[in-house]
């Protein structure tokens, strides 16, 4: 792949304004030597203004969603995209996140480039694990663990019954949730059907991968071991 068309599918401008950028000697290998559109270079060696390169396609970012931001491209209000580098947005192939959360629930989100990859984790055959960490309106009754256990519990306006999930009990009114598949608002439609609300949803792990010490709003590249985490435990 020419240079030129390397920078613009990662997002630096157009094919028009990386062939400035080249004409300007901005684009240099790691040694600081002049690179032009032709030239056959190593992606880790190429730099521009000084600085590597993003990484190539099979980008895979972990992200801590705050509360308040939509996974979506286009919204009248912030967007997940607002929190990485504004070329994210121009990346091709895209950059997507892998899954959802809804405006009210915060936490861990992954974005990828990697449509093959993107695929194999929301797909309900991988029943890659989603936990999540949830404060509720009222106590827990008690039977809640068995009910999300037993794999007979009907949604409502559903006509499946939802595969079985793990809680675990962190105090009166905290659970963590663990389940193997993604429906539409399941978790908190899981506690409405036992008369319970949730006030605070966030997602603290995918698979073995968790959230860690990222910030609200803050990101990170994964490498490859902890895309592998992800499918830790899968079933």
């Amino acid at each position: 792949m020419k240079l030129v068309k390397l920078l613009a599918n990662l997002g630096y401008g157009s094919r028009k304004d990386v062939a400035w950028m080249f004409r300007e000697g901005r684009v240099t290998d790691a040694d600081g030597e002049v690179l032009y559109a032709d030239d056959k270079v190593e992606h880790a060696r190429i730099r521009l203004d000084g600085e590597p390169l993003d990484p190539p396609t099979g980008l895979v970012l972990m992200l801590h969603k705050p509360l308040g931001v939509t996974c979506s491209r286009k919204d009248p209000g912030r967007v997940v995209y607002d929190l990485l580098p504004s070329r994210y947005r121009m990346r091709e192939p895209a950059l997507s996140t892998v899954g959802r959360l809804d405006r009210d629930t915060s936490g861990l989100l992954l974005l990828t480039d990697d449509g093959a990859l993107l695929h194999r984790i929301i797909s309900p055959r991988a029943e890659v694990a989603k936990v999540y960490e949830a404060t509720l309106a009222d106590d827990l009754r008690g039977d809640e663990a068995a009910l999300f256990a037993s794999g007979t519990l009907l949604l409502e306006s559903e006509t499946t019954p939802l595969a079985p999930a793990t809680l675990d009990v962190l105090g009166p009114r905290h659970a963590r949730l663990t389940l193997h598949e993604g429906r539409y608002h399941q978790v908190r439609r899981m506690f409405a059907a036992t008369g319970n609300r949730v006030e605070t949803l966030q997602r603290v792990a995918i698979g073995a991968l968790a959230l860690d010490a990222l910030a609200p709003g803050e990101w990170r590249a994964l490498e490859a071991d902890d895309v592998a985490r992800i499918f830790a435990g899968a079933r």
